[in-house]
């Protein structure tokens, strides 16, 4: 992953994030395709059901496109299996799907809250322990307005003027709320019981998940001296290095306990990060409430000061990715999604290997599989030689 060329025709170097994603939104569509002949279910309940299937479907779909970026992605909608593949969408395409899936999505949760006296309504399926405080249309329009915030950052931060504020509006029906715990929010949860998975990102050996120096080396420090808290949080000192292929690390992730822990899909923290986010985007007054939240988390989060350097678009925004590198470390490769939509993947740091010159990738390439069943081959089939 550090030397490349990223290969499609391997799921641990480049192939990966592409097929489940893709089976989640196929059952999903054949589940809403046979919702309206099932008898056992009510009208409500079924709005319900269109609500969550919708908002998981994007779900999915945002980590195809945030793996594969420019490349693009299909958008699959009602395909006979037996057809050729679905087109290779843009990548702007690919989000203006997201966001209707998940604003229909909305409206099939507040619809069936309609039909429900008192306006909620619990699920009428189990949901795993990973939605805890979120099983109902009310709660669950929660989470799903909290990933429609996160997609408008998302494309504010390539250009769409207008997204600033309406990811504002977004977080206002979401959970977000500065006196509330930081990690109340919805999981990936796991198990070891028959049928489950346990946890990837858990590695008591530090075998192989160590973090780069780096991430010691540029915490700020608390007023006593010591690092960011989220790296004492989130960390442990080895008694000796890890060495591999000539690079070398004493630092162990801590952030996973063990092979059950959940890993988190959103949380409180991020949305207050995506906030200050938006108003740096929209600029001008707004800095200030920027500024606000982003104390909120340097102080509650990282026992940092109070935030002291210039209020302007530029000096903010190097804040907020510093902010959101370690209040997110570890969670879902948000420091390299950041840093790529705001052009700056040219700032991560690159050493030599005994493999080669290291590199740094821009996105991911399509499995060979998927590439092999297309006539005509896409940008993004092959491999990427990343620079």
């Amino acid at each position: 992953m550090l030397v490349g060329p990223l290969d499609g025709g391997s799921p641990a170097f480049g192939g990966n994030l592409w097929s489940n994603p893709y089976r989640n939104i196929r059952n999903a569509s054949l589940e809403l395709a046979a919702l309206n002949k099932v008898p056992l279910v009510n009208d409500a309940e079924k709005e319900s059901i269109r609500g969550f299937a919708q908002t998981i479907q994007a779900l999915d779909y945002l980590n195809v496109i945030n793996t594969r970026d420019a490349n693009g992605a299909p958008i699959v909608s009602d395909l006979d299996p037996l057809a050729p593949p679905a087109a290779i969408a843009s990548k702007d395409s690919v989000f203006g799907h997201i966001g209707r899936l998940l604003d229909s999505a909305q409206a099939h949760l507040d619809s069936a809250g309609v039909l429900t006296t008192g306006g909620d309504l619990p699920f009428p399926f189990a949901l795993s322990p990973g939605f805890g405080g979120f099983t109902s249309t009310v709660s669950f329009r929660q989470f799903n307005r909290a990933l429609r915030a996160r997609v408008l950052v998302y494309r504010g931060s390539s250009g769409c003027t207008t997204c600033w504020d309406s990811a504002l509006t977004a977080l206002t029906g979401s959970f977000i709320d500065t006196t509330a715990d930081f990690n109340f929010g919805v999981f990936y949860s796991y198990a070891t019981v028959s049928g489950d998975e346990t946890n990837p990102l858990f590695d008591p050996n530090a075998r192989a998940l160590v973090a780069h120096p780096s991430f010691q080396t540029d915490a700020q420090l608390q007023a006593g001296g010591a690092p960011d808290d989220r790296f004492v949080r989130k960390t442990d000192t080895l008694a000796s290095p890890k060495t591999t292929q000539g690079l070398s690390s004493q630092i162990q992730y801590t952030i996973y306990k063990s092979n059950t822990d959940p890993i988190p899909i959103i949380r409180n923290e991020e949305l207050i990060l995506i906030r200050a986010e938006a108003n740096i985007g929209k600029g001008g007054a707004a800095l200030a409430a920027a500024v606000a939240d982003l104390n909120v988390v340097r102080i509650k989060s990282g026992k940092l000061p109070a935030y002291a350097g210039a209020v302007t678009q530029a000096a903010l925004l190097d804040e907020l990715l510093y902010n959101r590198r370690y209040s997110l470390a570890f969670e879902g490769g948000h420091r390299w999604i950041d840093l790529r939509r705001y052009g700056r993947l040219g700032t991560l740091p690159t050493e030599t290997t005994s493999s080669g010159a290291a590199k740094r990738f821009a996105k991911f390439p399509f499995p060979q599989f998927d590439c092999d069943a297309r006539s005509t081959k896409p940008a993004g089939c092959g491999t990427e030689a990343g620079f």
